[in-house]
């Protein structure tokens, strides 16, 4: 059975205020705006969950190399 809990009001709150220039926080509000759950989104990239935690709300910064992959999945709006 999938967990479909969804996002915490607090990462939305965190993620809306968030800088929209990050790859992170954009990944973010497409993530949180599809309802992509995180599990899946840090099984595509091989991070942790807190990974990717931290990149919606902007506090790390994806390596060069996820930014690509972060970029065409925002620019294509499909899921992963």
């Amino acid at each position: 059975m999938m967990d479909t809990r969804g996002y915490t009001l607090r990462i939305v709150r965190a993620n809306k205020v968030a800088n929209a220039k990050s790859p992170g926080v954009k990944l973010g509000r497409f993530c949180i705006e599809k309802d992509i759950p995180v599990r899946e989104v840090a099984e595509y990239f091989g991070v942790s969950r807190m990974t990717i935690y931290k990149w919606f709300v902007g506090e790390w910064i994806p390596r060069k190399i996820h930014n690509e992959k972060i970029t065409k999945i925002v620019q294509a709006k499909v899921g992963m």
